[in-house]
């Protein structure tokens, strides 16, 4: 009997016994095994999930929905409940029941949350309240009316309820506001060995800390000992020999936007609240600030379009959006016809010159944009502090030099162009479409140092009389772009090629 080469491809070949299904091929498995994740490669939930999620959810098959939800993350878990149709969000949540998250309430967008906690029975929700830190169950109640707030912080512990009306004390947006009251502190004369030990006791601490804050007898801040250096430290080692004393410290009637700069120049990791007394009354911690810089830069994202008040598209009813959209409308209708007055003003003029109508959107539409740019650039900059009145007359010097060299580079692009254009056509004498060109030069180059200017000084304008500049200055620029362009060019056809 002749052997087999162990180099024949043919006799070495793996065949699975008989009966037996052939091993599946591994990309296909990968590939699956993807299309049945609830995230993608982003950390977004996947369109096919949510879409068997809520058939889940209108069904009512609870075994179905805790396991798609089991391992999915609080924020996971919110963002789901915000995807789903308005009536299938309290159904969810019924669904969910005693298995769901306390920590899902505050990644909730506070549209969508107002139903969420209608769902929830009063005691169960108690109960959820007091597990979260006070910073985030005062988050989660700020919205609710009155009776309903007061009928739940009842059903909650009273030390718990305590701190969270304490901190609703403060005004919206404010560090007290931001703050969690749970901080760990200690007198300056304990040891690295004691603290260990209290870490190490039953005593309530904070779910997440980075320093030992230091405290004299009145609870005022002598300074802090990060963990890292204070678990390098022998036990016998007092707190006073590791303690930084140049703290930044967070007045607690400070607006979140200036904790969120303190932490972002100084790269605070945390940062203790203290009172008009200068006592620790609290903690600031980097994940807060996180949050802080997303909301305000969408804020001012949505406010230069004049939508501020729609962070969730699918968060908010029709109707809604509809009267938050048209108070801005209304704004910009006014505007519009500011611009349409100033054209009346030159009809004879257009009657004479058709060309020119032609000609006007590009003016305004040029100068539009280039105040855009400015605009955008320079809220932008003031909201990170990099534009301040020490600066502000050379930010004013560039913006005002870009303009211009644009300005003179769309002028002889846009002058050329349309005189060629307007002779071509035979729209007039000879010579016109020179003219025409000359003008149309011109006015473009008076619409962009305009754009330019407005762009950088207006927001500067509102701020300095303490104005929102995201909120306002859009439509300022937009209408002094509108009508110095149309008055520029008008004006200079009146006197050039009318009055030629």
């Amino acid at each position: 009997m002749a052997q087999s080469s162990l180099l024949d491809p043919v006799q070495n070949e793996k065949t699975p016994p008989e009966g037996a299904e052939p091993e599946r091929d591994d990309e296909l498995e990968e590939e699956e095994r993807a299309a049945d994740a609830p995230l993608d490669a982003r950390g977004s939930l996947t369109s096919d999930f949510i879409r068997s999620v809520g058939e889940a959810v209108e069904h009512g098959d609870r075994e179905d929905v805790l396991a798609a939800c089991v391992d999915l993350k609080a924020a996971d878990v919110a963002d789901l409940i915000e995807q789903l149709s308005e009536a299938a969000r309290p159904k969810l949540v019924t669904l969910l029941g005693t298995d769901f998250d306390a920590d899902i309430l505050a990644e909730l967008d506070e549209d969508v949350r107002e139903s969420v906690l209608e769902a929830i029975p009063t005691e169960q929700l108690a109960g959820h309240i007091a597990e979260l830190d006070t910073d985030e169950a005062a988050f989660v109640v700020q919205d609710m009316d009155e009776e309903g707030r007061a009928e739940l912080l009842a059903e909650v512990p009273i030390a718990d309820r305590l701190a969270i009306e304490a901190a609703l004390e403060y005004e919206e947006e404010t560090a007290g506001r931001l703050m969690q009251r749970e901080v760990f502190a200690a007198p300056s004369f304990s040891t690295v060995g004691q603290i260990i030990d209290r870490l190490r006791s039953a005593e309530k601490l904070p779910d997440l800390f980075y320093d030992v804050y230091v405290v004299d007898p009145a609870f005022k801040v002598i300074g802090g000992v990060a963990l890292s250096r204070f678990l390098k430290a022998p036990r016998e080692t007092k707190l006073i020999d590791l303690v930084e004393r140049d703290l930044v410290q967070v007045p607690v009637d400070m607006d979140q936007e200036e904790v969120a700069y303190l932490f972002e120049k100084y790269n605070l990791i945390s940062a203790p609240v203290v009172d008009s007394g200068d006592r620790l009354v609290g903690m600031v911690t980097v994940d807060d600030i996180v949050e802080v810089l997303h909301t305000e830069a969408d804020e001012d994202m949505l406010a230069l379009g004049g939508v501020s008040s729609e962070n969730n598209v699918l968060a908010l009813p029709v109707p809604k959006i509809a009267r938050s959209r048209f108070t801005w409308l209304a704004v910009n209708l006014g505007t519009a016809i500011l611009a349409s007055f100033v054209i009346s003003l030159f009809d004879a003029t257009i009657q004479q010159v058709v060309a020119l109508a032609v000609l006007m959107p590009i003016v305004a539409s040029m100068g539009g944009n280039a105040g855009t740019q400015t605009l955008t650039v320079a809220v932008r900059n003031l909201a990170t502090r990099d534009l301040t009145a020490a600066n502000a007359l050379r930010v004013v010097f560039r913006e005002t030099t870009v303009s211009l060299i644009n300005g003179v580079a769309f002028a002889i692009l846009l002058g050329v162009a349309a005189g060629i254009w307007y002779q071509a056509i035979g729209g007039g004498a000879e010579g016109e479409g020179m003219t025409l060109g000359l003008v149309l030069a011109a006015a473009m180059i008076i619409t962009m140092l305009s754009a330019g200017l407005s762009g950088i000084l207006i927001p500067l304008g509102l701020q300095r009389v303490g104005a929102d500049p995201a909120v306002s200055s859009a439509v300022f620029v937009t209408t002094v772009t509108d009508v110095v362009g149309f008055f520029a060019f008008l004006g200079l056809a009146a006197a050039f090629l009318v009055g030629s």
